[in-house]
């Protein structure tokens, strides 16, 4: 796959469909990379007529993954920021630059968890690049919503596992606590390992933890974003609270898709739902 040269840093990426049709740019979340958005979720919005680009975020899959010190969470819990590498403007900053690298001038963004903050921000910074947007089981950052079921809290500030059968077991375990309770993933375990074995760095991932944390509430700015919008969220996210879809929603001026029985995830059973209500929206800024 190409890699791009973007805000300082190198991204992977890959496209789907015309590229001279409407770009849409998905954006994936904490420690997960581009592959998780499943190629035949890729492929049907790209039927729907749209140029879809999926990429990692900096300290995640193949793009470049920093050489820092691991933040000091207990430090940014109490507000130093000191240790935190960067912030949620950088990494809207990267989106865009990507699309800088690609010669794109705007287009839809959607982003899923910390990806959907990451939209949230490029909408906010980069007003004249974002066509649409679109929040999926994500947060304002307002620290009373979206807030992880504290058994999950437990899970995400573990230790770090020390071997490959560890880390995916470890994974697997947080997944099955966080998935969609009604429409689990059969294949979980076999798509957790494939995404190990592409990359693994906890390192990154805790850098990005930091950002979150790190991150101001972003609530004012959205009420300001006039752009079409959607919300879409499970209604038993133990990851990020369904509050956070509300609040989200609410900031944005509008009413968030709740789906019953969904979770932290992109079960195939709802890829058609997702994808119905991404292009939707999207749709309503292109006039199709």
């Amino acid at each position: 796959m190409p890699q791009a040269s973007a805000n300082g840093v190198h991204l992977e990426y890959e496209t789907f469909g015309d590229p001279t049709a409407d770009p849409l740019l998905l954006i994936m979340g904490l420690g997960t990379q581009m592959t998780a958005w499943p190629v035949p979720f890729c492929q049907a919005i790209a039927a729907a007529g749209f140029h879809v680009i999926r990429f990692d975020n900096r300290d995640s899959g193949l793009s470049t993954i920093l050489d820092t010190p691991t933040p000091d969470f207990g430090a940014i819990l109490t507000g130093d920021l000191s240790t935190v590498p960067y912030t949620m403007s950088d990494l809207a900053t990267d989106a865009a630059s990507l699309l800088d690298a690609l010669s794109i001038p705007t287009a839809h963004i959607v982003g899923a968890s910390m990806g959907g903050m990451i939209a949230q921000q490029l909408a906010i910074d980069h007003p004249t690049r974002t066509r649409s947007l679109c929040s999926m089981m994500s947060t304002t950052g307002a620290p009373t919503v979206g807030q992880p079921a504290p058994e999950v809290l437990m899970l995400i500030f573990a230790p770090t596992p020390t071997t490959r059968e560890e880390a995916i077991n470890n994974t697997q375990h947080l997944f099955e606590i966080v998935g969609s309770p009604s429409y689990p993933t059969p294949t979980l375990h076999t798509l957790i390992a494939e995404a190990h074995d592409r990359s693994h760095t906890p390192e990154g991932t805790a850098r990005q933890l930091a950002c979150i944390l790190a991150a101001p509430d972003r609530t004012p700015a959205l009420t300001t974003i006039k752009i079409p919008a959607a919300v879409i969220h499970g209604e038993a996210d133990k990851l990020v609270d369904v509050s956070g879809g509300y609040a989200t929603a609410a900031a944005l001026g509008i009413d968030p898709l709740i789906v019953p029985g969904a979770g932290h995830d992109l079960p195939e059973e709802l890829w058609k739902t997702y994808v119905d209500a991404i292009v939707e929206n999207a749709s309503r800024a292109t006039g199709q």
